[in-house]
């Protein structure tokens, strides 16, 4: 029997809580983690939190009402509470991965839902796996999101809403807190819920209002309804419903997402913030706690409720194959990209793939066939993509994102908050640069490095030919972190051998022998570094070897690995060549030049010349070979710089 009278005391002691510690912080949101109090604490102490469910606040600015909740299970202490907002604490004004009990960092609104998505797909596969070892049927856990009203108005929301849909993940549950005010007005729709319900039904959701959401009766009416749903599925049923909508309607009512619509009054709990406009953001000062707090009277401060921290699957090693392409054969490194994901697809299950309606363009479909239950058509919807493979993540499992690199940039609100959640992310961005050719600007990624770069702690891959795309996509399944790699429509020639071995931070150096007869100077100063990656690396050795044959001699930098870049090899490299030229297949700000610019002043680098051969002309349609010309990027652009230089 379910104790209300104890509930009521928890959502007291939470009030209590919010109030007190925002006050002492001199910022935060205390009216929007007020207006959740009942319907969160219903969740997580009546019950229906269950231990392997997962828990993800969208509205991130709640963060007071997040911390609240977990002081109240007894899993932080007051003192760490009353800490909220500063420097030394890891309760931050939005969460991150610094607060241990948080899945994914949010305060960027509309993207919790996305990582829900995530989570839910991963939820299933977990089940997937259990009943392939187990032989029984196991329910599948439960993943619950908090969102706000205002962030109803995100693109990114109901995007995620379509999608949930369409993989009918009856095991996510959306909670939209619809307190009518935002931050500096009302909301679109207020408190009318019956639209919010015709629309959320009309994307094939289940709707379920609660008309007061400060009624702990009634939300946990509703929670026992949407707990009574929890199902026993069976394999082909779940494999079903992993590749698309479910045919069959021997599934019952779970085999709809369920949305909760709950119409609550921002500042509950405190009479003069109750359903006040201008409070969104601003704190309690002392004298005005002082009468919030005997307003709410008597608080039981030893009162705990209590949640069970999830089981963690433990990670093994990856094992990686051989790629076996062979010397001068011409491959795409897109194709490449296919084919080592679906090696390891082969050799371990944590590994899925998610793409953005490309994946005859950037050969994610080649795992798609062979493993239908890992892909996920995400469609095209980038941010939903992005968010929900971060979702996914945190269940253990090792996803792989793709799609043109030019649409990768409407995910960098995504990518840039997935970095403040400890990410395990490995996106792969192909037909980069104008070498796509005819298809035209709108379709050539020319800022993806600049966007990637931007990134604190990213990792980016830009490989030349097949076997360096191969072994880079097996470095990244390898290694945890934000993983970028960029691949090429066109095919190039294989230089590398099944021996050669890539690292995070190496790079390759290419030198032609020239005949002593030929040698026009053996000077050091006349000798030129030529640092390319990807496309313009072939370009690069084609001019090299033309050189070659003029009695100029160069050096050929490959690299592969823009962030970091091998800083050891270029350091050693300048200091016996001065001239330097640095060709890439990308927008002059932010791409390798820049990189390589800073790293000549971080080094204190003393050099002679340094040129910059980029993409500075607005592209348009064409051969791949007539806009490398156009760009002044192919080998007789190249040629040209040194031939300046010697």
């Amino acid at each position: 029997m379910t104790d209300f009278d104890k509930l009521k005391k928890l959502c007291r002691l939470i009030r209590y809580d919010i109030l007190t510690s925002t006050t002492e912080a001199g910022s935060g949101h205390p009216t929007t983690s007020l207006s959740a109090v009942e319907l969160m604490t219903t969740l997580f102490f009546a019950g229906f939190l269950n231990q392997n469910d997962r828990m993800v606040f969208s509205k991130g600015h709640a963060s007071p009402l997040i911390y609240s909740l977990y002081h109240a299970a007894g899993l932080i202490s007051y003192q760490e509470l009353m800490q909220l907002r500063k420097f030394n604490s890891d309760l931050e004004g939005h969460p991150t991965f610094r607060f241990k009990y948080a899945d994914v960092a949010t305060g960027s609104l509309g993207q919790g839902l996305s990582a829900g998505v995530g989570m839910a797909l991963g939820m299933r596969l977990r089940m997937i796996e259990d009943r392939k070892s187990n032989n029984r049927l196991p329910s599948i856990p439960n993943v619950f999101v908090l969102l706000g009203d205002s962030e109803m108005s995100e693109g990114q929301v109901w995007e995620a809403i379509q999608i949930a849909s369409y993989y009918k993940l009856n095991n996510l549950i959306a909670i939209v807190d619809i307190n009518r005010l935002g931050q500096s007005t009302e909301t679109m729709l207020g408190w009318d819920l019956k639209t919010y319900a015709k629309r959320v039904e009309a994307f094939g959701w289940k709707t379920i209002i609660i008309d007061d959401g400060h009624d702990l009766k009634k939300i946990y009416k509703v929670f026992k309804k949407v707990s009574s749903a929890t199902q026993f599925l069976s394999h082909e049923s779940l494999t079903s419903a992993l590749r698309g909508p479910l045919e069959s309607e021997k599934i019952a009512f779970a085999s709809k997402p369920i949305m909760i619509l709950a119409r609550t009054i921002k500042g509950k709990g405190v009479s003069f913030l109750e359903n006040k406009e201008g409070w969104h953001g601003k704190v309690l000062n002392q004298e005005q706690l002082t009468k919030a707090l005997k307003e709410m009277g008597k608080v039981d401060l030893k009162v705990r409720g209590k949640i069970i921290k999830p089981n963690d699957k433990s990670i093994s090693n990856f094992k990686f194959q051989a790629s076996n392409y062979k010397l001068g054969n011409f491959v795409a490194t897109r194709m490449a990209y296919g084919d080592a994901l679906l090696s390891l697809g082969s050799t371990d299950e944590r590994i899925v793939a998610m793409d953005a309606e490309m994946s005859n363009s950037t050969y994610s479909e080649k795992f798609a066939k062979k493993f239908p239950e890992r892909y996920f058509e995400m469609f095209i919807a980038e941010q939903n993509m992005i968010t929900a493979a971060l979702g996914i993540s945190k269940l253990g499992f090792v996803p792989f994102v793709s799609t043109f690199a030019a649409f990768l940039t409407r995910g960098f609100d995504q990518l840039r908050m997935a970095q403040y959640s400890a990410p395990n992310l490995k996106i792969v961005g192909s037909h980069c640069g104008v070498s796509i050719g005819s298809d035209g600007p709108s379709q050539m990624g020319l800022e993806d490095i600049s966007m990637f770069r931007s990134i604190l702690n990213s990792t980016i891959f830009y490989p030349a030919d097949a076997t360096s795309t191969f072994k880079l996509t097996q470095i990244m399944a390898g290694q945890d972190g934000l993983f970028y790699l960029r691949t090429t429509r066109k095919e190039t020639p294989v230089i590398y051998g099944e021996k050669e071995e890539f690292k995070i931070g190496g790079s390759k150096i290419h030198q032609v022998k020239i005949q002593k007869s030929k040698v026009k100077s053996t000077s050091k100063k006349s000798k030129v570094l030529i640092i390319s990656a990807g496309i313009t690396l072939h370009e690069a050795l084609r001019a090299q070897k033309e050189l070659a044959k003029n009695g100029i001699e160069t050096v050929v930098l490959d690299c592969y690995s823009v962030k970091p870049l091998d800083a050891q090899s270029i350091n050693r490299l300048v200091k016996e060549i001065k001239n330097i030229i640095v060709v890439e297949d990308h927008y002059p700000t932010g791409g390798i030049g820049e990189a390589v610019a800073d790293l000549i002043v971080n080094y204190k680098l003393k050099i002679e010349n340094y040129f910059h051969l980029c993409v500075r002309k607005l592209p348009r349609s064409g051969t791949p070979e007539e806009l490398l010309h156009f760009e002044e990027i192919d080998a007789e652009a190249i040629i040209k710089a040194v031939k300046k230089l010697s």
